[in-house]
């Protein structure tokens, strides 16, 4: 196993959210890496926790990495769950459209995995956490 690609991961999904058209006109630029201090009125996506374990085999190294992207919105947007879920399923169509070159390793694929609505700051807001699998291979084994 080789946590050593999950930086590149991290950058190339977040260029390709960022180059989205379609999440671009439901979030305009409010795309997270890290969120800053204040959460940001309206709709916002953010990148979130990951979990990786060993995907290598007898051909080479390689890692699993299940990561969720978040699609949030505040008490401030009273639009109920439509706009936060037209984001998410943007996130996903993106995502899983997308050619993804990684400056280390070679992404094999992004998978959706699941999702999970639902209301957050005492029910004012909404949340959608969308779980994703990528699998990266890392080369030869020597």
């Amino acid at each position: 196993m080789s946590y050593a690609a999950t930086a590149a991961l991290q950058a190339a999904v977040y260029q390709v959210l960022r180059g989205s058209d379609a999440l671009a006109e439901l979030v305009g630029d409010a795309i997270f890496d890290a969120m800053p201090v204040a959460a940001p009125a309206g709709t916002y996506v953010s990148l979130g926790p990951e979990d990786v374990r060993d995907g290598g085999d007898m051909t080479g190294a390689g890692a699993v990495h299940d990561f969720v992207i978040s699609v949030l919105t505040g008490a401030d947007d009273a639009n109920g769950f439509g706009r936060v879920k037209a984001a998410a399923a943007a996130v996903s169509e993106a995502l899983e459209a997308a050619d993804v070159p990684l400056t280390r390793g070679h992404l094999v694929g992004i998978w959706f995995q699941r999702a999970r609505a639902r209301r957050v700051e005492n029910g004012a807001g909404r949340r959608v956490d969308l779980t994703f699998r990528a699998r990266i291979d890392l080369g030869a084994r020597s």
